[in-house]
């Protein structure tokens, strides 16, 4: 079990109410599939993923990404039972879409660049440290059938 101080809860809180799910999401994912293109696997059914342009353009990698970032409000709503909050999901990425568990990991690298970016000198080292944790409680989640 992860422990919360009431600053990490505040900080992760505030990163989530202040952000754009329309930009930021479809950024991240974008980020993620161009800069580790052995993700595209995963998204054959999204049409053309075939350089860059394509992907940014792409209307089904944008709604996927705002997707994945509403699916983290779930966390976010539940910080102190994360791993029973995401272990449907977790079931669904292991045993019918056979994601590779080191992609969760991957798209919150990209998350938290583009995060950063977003937030510019907002994005302290505490802020990172805070947010780091959180993704790292949740990619622990997700990957946590494949244990």
């Amino acid at each position: 079990m992860v422990e919360w101080t009431e600053q990490e809860r505040t900080t992760i809180t505030n990163i989530f109410t202040n952000l754009n799910y329309e930009d930021v999401g479809p950024k991240a994912l974008c980020r993620c599939l161009i800069v580790y293109p052995w993700t595209q696997r995963y998204f054959g059914a999204f049409g053309n993923l075939y350089n860059a342009e394509a992907i940014m353009s792409n209307p089904n990698i944008a709604a996927h990404g705002i997707t994945v970032l509403h699916g983290l409000d779930r966390a976010v709503k539940n910080m102190d039972n994360i791993k029973a909050t995401y272990a449907e999901l977790s079931v669904l990425h292991s045993e019918k879409l056979h994601v590779d568990p080191d992609n969760f990991k991957l798209l919150s690298d990209c998350l938290t660049i583009v995060i950063a970016a977003k937030l510019g000198k907002d994005f302290t080292p505490e802020t990172q440290a805070t947010f780091q944790k959180f993704l790292a409680v949740v990619v622990s989640a997700l990957g946590r059938q494949y244990h």
